[in-house]
């Protein structure tokens, strides 16, 4: 019986032990062994975005006449330059591809980038409305870099940041950072595609993820973060907190033998 309480014990001890949650568990980007160099030189492997179905462009037009221009560029005066804002004035790109552009009608914009799109409507403008020898300048952007967060994160939800260019631990930051019973390696981009969704994973505890070409984030992807395991066996996230887990089951553990003992 002795034998078998002693066993018992530690198997318990063990399996509280080996789920503390360790530094290699929470430290973003760790050289593995990976890095041959004392620098690692991050190529931008960040692909030129292709504008996809609902997303929601901020096109201006500008030229020495402003009045000749004010048709289209929509007042957000009143409400203010903000995603709000520009989900009634921007130009959403419908379910077909398109933007509705005044004079100009329907402008086909899906899969293009945003410097594609600029030399196209200017290229409408001055064929349709425009003398040739027009001074005009437009420029497109995208309304806001929207993605979501869900899982172990401490903000979970629509997230918007106001950049060009985002990488995933600036996405995440910006979220309130991975909790500490996320798993780090194997975080779960979904992204959409013309065919459709597709789900990438990233191990952001290694280093070698600055060079993966799901590095960077893209309009409309979905972070999602699992809990790590060790969450599941309801143990300590730090060594404080096993310790306390261990002497309380030790203490149960104690109390139930001497009772059977006894009895």
């Amino acid at each position: 019986m002795l034998k078998q309480f002693a066993l018992l014990v530690l198997v318990v001890v063990t399996v509280v032990c080996t789920s503390c949650i360790t530094n290699k568990d929470v430290v973003y980007l760790q050289d593995k062994g990976t890095v041959l160099s004392d620098s690692l030189q991050i190529q931008a492997l960040a692909k030129p975005y292709r504008v996809q179905i609902d997303d929601v462009l901020s096109i201006d037009v500008k030229a020495l006449d402003k009045e000749l221009v004010e048709i289209f560029n929509p007042t957000t005066s009143a409400i203010g330059n903000t995603q709000q804002a520009l989900y009634f004035t921007g130009f959403t790109v419908d379910l077909h591809g398109n933007i509705e552009f005044p004079i100009l009608g329907e402008i086909n914009v899906l899969g293009f980038t945003v410097e594609e799109i600029e030399d196209k409507v200017k290229r409408e403008l001055l064929q349709q409305y425009f003398k040739e020898t027009a001074q005009i300048f437009v420029t497109v952007k995208l309304a806001g870099l929207k993605y979501t967060t869900v899982g172990e994160i401490s903000s979970s939800g629509v997230q918007v940041i106001y950049q060009e260019r985002v990488n995933i631990i600036e996405a995440i930051a910006n979220a309130g950072d991975i909790e500490q019973t996320g798993d780090r390696t194997d975080v779960l981009i979904v992204r959409q595609y013309p065919d459709g969704q597709k789900i990438h994973h990233i191990d952001l505890t290694d280093i070698t993820a600055m060079k993966s070409e799901f590095y960077y984030i893209q309009p409309n992807d979905i972070i999602m973060v699992k809990p790590l395991k060790r969450k599941a066996l309801g143990a300590g996230e730090t060594a404080s907190q096993t310790f306390t887990t261990i002497a309380s089951l030790f203490s149960v553990l104690v109390t139930t033998y001497f009772l059977v003992k006894n009895l």
